[in-house]
């Protein structure tokens, strides 16, 4: 399986409206898999039911919110953790500080052995609309696939 990934302009320096604009990559999923799949998926290759999974599922969502309330580091074995992240708006004088400078928390998500390997292996296949490919059998953007020399 290959990671789809389609090309889209934008300026070359962002916030700079008169930069060049120039192609570039971003990520192209599929579809999804919602949480019934999933349980399914799992039941397939274990021995407990798909009701099984999803109420352990459930509970480690409960528990996993209530830990990183408290300000731990979940780990998942060989899966990853799960951590609270905080920045701030800086100050000169630590006397000046307040906590209403914190910015929203982000749950940050660090993959374990296995899916950075996946990140590693990773292959790529350019996925062009449907729109375009009408517009332009040949697939691609409706430009050359040559290099434009300005």
């Amino acid at each position: 399986m290959a990671q789809g990934y389609k090309l889209v302009l934008r300026p070359s320096e962002p916030g700079n409206k008169e930069s060049k604009k120039l192609y570039y990559a971003v990520s192209k999923s599929t579809g999804f898999t919602d949480l019934r799949r999933l349980c399914k998926l799992i039941a397939a290759r274990s021995t407990v039911s798909s009701a099984d999974v999803k109420a352990v599922l459930d509970n480690l969502n409960y528990i996993l919110d209530l830990e990183l309330q408290d300000g731990r580091i979940v780990q998942l074995g060989e899966f990853g953790n799960f951590r609270i992240t905080v920045g701030s708006e800086g100050v000169e004088d630590t006397k000046k500080f307040t906590a209403s400078m914190i910015r929203a928390p982000k749950i940050v998500f660090t993959p374990g052995f296995d899916l950075r390997e996946t990140k590693k292996t990773m292959g790529y296949s350019l996925i062009v609309p449907e729109k375009e490919k009408s517009e332009n059998p040949g697939g691609g953007s409706g430009e050359d696939d040559r290099p434009v020399i300005e």
